[in-house]
């Protein structure tokens, strides 16, 4: 089973992701991720591993199942969302595929639709989501997306906006951005949405970046009929009031 997790306040975890921790025999994942539900990890066989060890992990689920073990691969968010559920699939079919392993998924509650929750409405139309990070996908490659979102007038969300190794990446994005919209476009930003300590600002394209911005923060970019209705972010869907 690949598990999402939810944002990281358990209220906010299915109870599907849930039973599935429970009757698992064995739990791999992340170690800041296991840290969320150490009190379910209790009389269970653990693996964990640091950041950028997904094909270890996936490995070392895929191992356990094929000796007969029921196995729980934890995500943050929705493991079908920039998580673990692809690379388990695909290394199951690569190199298991003669050891009859099923692959349940089971969704979460994922960082886009947590922090469209804190703002408001944001994401009532259309709208794309964009990781800032070029560790796995080119960044020439990014930018095309960018500049394809704006030009469709989507709402944007953007993951991974910004961390010490590249500060300046969501500086370009603003900058693509602008190209297409208008400097008054609202924006939210959200850190650690649902996670507790959560921080909601509203601002707008012109002025984003006097706001911080880091790795625990979601970006939302409106398209051009969202605005701020008493202090939250709402995309209209179209209705006629």
């Amino acid at each position: 089973m690949v598990v999402g997790l939810g944002p990281g306040d358990r209220s906010y975890s299915a109870p599907a992701a849930i039973t599935a921790i429970e009757t698992a025999d064995v739990i791999v994942g992340y170690k800041t991720y296991l840290n969320l539900i150490e009190d379910l990890l209790v009389n269970k066989e653990v693996i964990s591993s640091g950041m950028r060890k997904e094909i270890d992990r996936a490995k070392a689920a895929a191992d356990l199942a094929s000796e007969g073990k029921c196995v729980a691969v934890v995500s943050s968010g929705d493991p079908g969302v920039y998580g673990m559920a692809g690379i388990v699939l695909e290394l199951v079919e690569e190199q298991y595929n003669d050891k009859n392993i099923e692959v349940e998924v089971i969704p979460g509650i994922t960082a886009a639709t947590a922090a469209a929750a804190a703002l408001g409405a944001p994401l009532m139309h259309d709208f794309a989501v964009i990781s800032l990070s070029d560790l796995l996908t080119p960044w020439t490659k990014i930018m095309t997306r960018i500049e394809a979102a704006g030009l469709g007038d989507f709402i944007v969300v953007l993951y991974n906006p910004k961390s010490h190794g590249r500060p300046n990446h969501i500086n370009t994005a603003r900058e693509i951005f602008l190209w297409h919209k208008d400097p008054m476009t609202p924006v939210g930003i959200v850190r650690n949405a649902k996670r507790g300590e959560e921080e909601v600002i509203i601002t707008n394209l012109k002025e984003m970046l006097n706001h911080p911005i880091d790795m625990l923060t979601t970006v939302v970019i409106g398209n051009s009929q969202t605005k701020i209705i008493n202090g939250k972010m709402v995309t209209p869907r179209g209705y006629q009031l």
